[in-house]
């Protein structure tokens, strides 16, 4: 049994941040049935492609039932209502307004289904006054502040290449649809509309910086490879030309490190006793770090750091994921089959001991699942599902 074992999620969107949404749902067992344009979603021929369609739809997208309906028609929205009317959960993704426009909104559809859990992300929220603007993660990873503490200050602000705007948005929608959920279980509140944005789940990833500009007006900025005012955490290069990674700002494993990198004497030098005074004298103690490490090969490094219980580790690639065991252990790739090839997709945590997720097959081809939905789910009988591809409001 998986722990969202009789779940129905409606999925209604595309790309990435709804459907990351409805993949960790669909990975922990609930029905995902994803609601396509007849051209299919975008990300079907996004990044790398094997045979006419993109690996990463395999991996969003798996779990999932594909039905292709024309969301601009009024039949293929009449589809859309009758499949919200029999599922607990929607998700959309589209700029506000479009679901209204459509006749989808969750006016309507509560209407329909009062217990509905209406799960929206957009940008900028349903409300205030960016509300209607385009909301792409890369825009709201600049907006939501994210952006202005990442990278070198003497250099333009760097985006990690990954869309972490998006999956952070995802996440977000998928703890609202499960507070939600809970609400409607322990408290008896019926359907409630989830309103998630792109730039405030990167807001909610601040940490400490509002309050130490409110209470002390100290604005963070980026900090190259350092964290600021934790010392030491940094980025190291040895001397096979790697770099680790360190992190020893505790006060009992700052003294270890000093130990076993030949240092004991900063171990008690009382200038480095506590954070506030490492912070005040980083760059001795870092170029005292940085020194010992580039005399040592990464694999040296990194066996001393162990010994001496000091957290450390290495920058991996995927090729180097790959090929460490304990990635393989944890459990971290599952394979699927696609046209007839193997392929590897990432396991989704967290890890649950009695209930826990997993994947049961690869992202669906366009429309797979049509028929099987509108036939079995909503009824519709052979000639009227043929009716429907022959007035084009479904593929």
């Amino acid at each position: 049994m998986l722990p969202l074992s009789g779940l129905r999620v409606l999925e209604v969107g595309q790309l990435l941040a709804g459907p990351f949404a409805g993949c960790v749902l669909g990975y922990f067992g609930a029905e995902v049935i994803k609601i396509e344009p007849l051209s299919g979603d975008p990300l079907r021929n996004w990044r790398v492609v094997r045979n006419g369609t993109s690996l990463w739809w395999h991996s969003l997208s798996r779990n999932k039932k594909s039905v292709a309906v024309d969301l601009q028609h009024p039949e293929g929205q009449a589809l859309v209502r009758e499949l919200a009317r029999r599922s607990d959960v929607l998700i959309e993704n589209f700029k506000p307004g479009t679901m209204e426009k459509w006749g989808l909104g969750p006016n309507e559809l509560k209407a329909l289904k009062p217990d509905l859990i209406y799960t929206r992300v957009s940008g900028y929220g349903q409300t205030g006054p960016y509300a209607s603007r385009p909301g792409f993660a890369s825009v709201c990873e600049a907006v939501g502040g994210f952006r202005y503490l990442n990278g070198f200050p003497d250099r333009p602000p760097v985006r990690p290449n990954l869309s972490l705007g998006d999956t952070l948005a995802g996440l977000h929608a998928v703890i609202g649809v499960l507070l939600a959920l809970h609400a409607q279980g322990r408290h008896g509140i019926s359907g409630q509309v989830v309103d998630v944005a792109i730039y405030e789940s990167v807001f909610n990833m601040l940490e400490s910086v509002v309050p130490e500009y409110d209470g002390a007006g100290v604005v963070r900025g980026p900090s190259g490879s350092t964290l600021t005012g934790i010392v030491p955490s940094n980025t190291y290069l040895c001397g096979d030309d790697k770099y680790v990674v360190i992190g020893a700002n505790g006060d009992s494993l700052f003294k270890r490190l000093m130990r076993a990198i030949g240092r004991p004497e900063m171990a008690e030098d009382p200038r480095f006793a506590n954070n506030a005074g490492r912070v005040e004298h980083e760059q001795e103690i870092d170029a005292a770090i940085s020194a010992w490490t580039r005399a040592h090969a990464s694999d040296v490094v990194l066996r001393t750091l162990e010994e001496a219980s000091v957290p450390g580790g290495p920058i991996y690639s995927v090729a180097d994921m790959f090929d460490d065991p304990h990635f393989k252990v944890r459990g971290l790739f599952e394979e699927v089959q696609v046209d007839g090839q193997p392929l590897k997709v990432p396991a989704i945590t967290p890890r649950l001991e009695a209930t826990p997720g997993a994947t049961r097959s690869a992202g669906p081809k366009l429309g797979e699942h049509t028929q099987e939905v509108l036939g079995t789910l909503l009824g519709l009988s052979p000639e009227r599902i043929a009716a429907l591809r022959e007035m084009k409001a479904i593929l």
